[in-house]
């Protein structure tokens, strides 16, 4: 689908979040109540299922970065539920705790990856550069 998006000279970021293991599958508890049929690839898979379409230009793993992001996204939910809860109620804030710090563990133990993959048809022209911050 992405390939069919992009002219012959575009580019295609990928931002995912990925696993350090080929088929260690997702949590179930997150399969079932946060993201159903989704799917946590590795770094192998994801060479394998993009080798055909284009040439990998840049990847970038921010992986270490996303454990204190999760954590100040639990931080300001704590901070905002007194005018959030009778709207959602004791059992909504369980669940979104509990997925904000088990992922934020996962991160932290570095078992899940954030990855920023630049992607391209068929390799750009002298090669690609990555904006300095």
């Amino acid at each position: 689908m992405a390939r069919r998006c992009l002219r012959d000279d575009g580019l295609f970021l990928l931002h995912t979040i990925g696993k350090n293991r080929a088929g260690a599958g997702i949590d179930p508890w997150i399969e079932k109540y946060i993201f159903p049929n989704g799917t946590l690839p590795s770094a192998s898979e994801m060479a394998f299922y993009s080798e055909d379409q284009f040439v990998m230009e840049d990847w970038h793993n921010l992986g270490e970065d996303y454990d204190k992001t999760l954590m100040a996204w639990h931080a300001r939910f704590e901070a905002a539920w007194p005018a959030l809860k009778d709207r959602y109620g004791e059992h909504f804030y369980r669940m979104w705790r509990y997925y904000l710090l088990c992922c934020a563990g996962t991160f932290r133990a570095r078992d899940n990856q954030l990855w920023q993959v630049v992607l391209s048809p068929s390799g750009q022209a002298g090669g690609y550069r990555r904006p300095l911050l």
